[in-house]
C-alpha cells in the first residue's frame, strides 16, 4: 500500500476502530478479573469467621480497577476525538462496571468492619455468659 493510497480520513477511521477495540477488550479483561458469583456466595468456613474472612478475600475487584481505568482512558480519548460513531453502549458498559466494582468495594469495607466487630462481640456475650454463671452460683 502506497502512502497517496491512506488519507487521513482511512487512517482516523482505522485509529477508531483500533481504539474502540481497545475499550472493549479492556471492559471485558475487567469484568473477568471480578470475583466469582459462587466464591462470593459460598463458604467452606467452620464459623462465621472464618466465612467472613472467606468473603473478605472473595470481595478482590483485583486487576478490574485497571483495566477498567485503560476502558475509561481509551474511550475519553476517543470521545474527545470524536472519533466513535455511537458509543452508547461504551459509556453505558463503563458505568455499569464502575457501580460494579463500587459495590465489591463497598461490600469489601462492610465485611472488613464485621470482621473486627465479631470477635469483639463473641468475646463479650462469653463475659457476659461467665459473669451470669457466676451469679447463679
Amino acid at each position: 500500500m502506497s502512502q497517496a493510497s491512506l488519507d487521513d480520513d482511512e487512517l482516523f477511521g482505522e485509529a477508531a476502530t483500533e481504539m474502540r477495540d481497545d475499550v472493549e477488550a479492556s471492559l471485558a479483561d475487567a469484568w473477568g478479573a471480578l470475583p466469582d458469583a459462587d466464591d462470593v456466595w459460598e463458604s467452606d468456613a467452620d464459623n462465621v469467621l472464618g466465612a467472613l474472612n472467606g468473603l473478605k478475600s472473595a470481595l478482590d475487584a483485583g486487576d478490574a480497577e485497571d483495566h477498567l481505568r485503560d476502558a475509561k482512558k481509551w474511550f475519553t480519548m476517543g470521545q474527545r476525538a470524536d472519533a466513535f460513531d455511537d458509543a452508547d453502549d461504551l459509556e453505558e458498559e463503563i458505568e455499569d462496571l464502575e457501580a460494579t466494582i463500587e459495590d465489591i468495594s463497598e461490600a469489601s469495607e462492610q465485611v472488613g468492619e464485621l470482621t473486627s466487630t465479631v470477635p469483639a462481640l463473641r468475646s463479650a456475650l462469653e463475659s457476659a455468659d461467665e459473669d451470669t454463671d457466676e451469679s447463679d452460683d
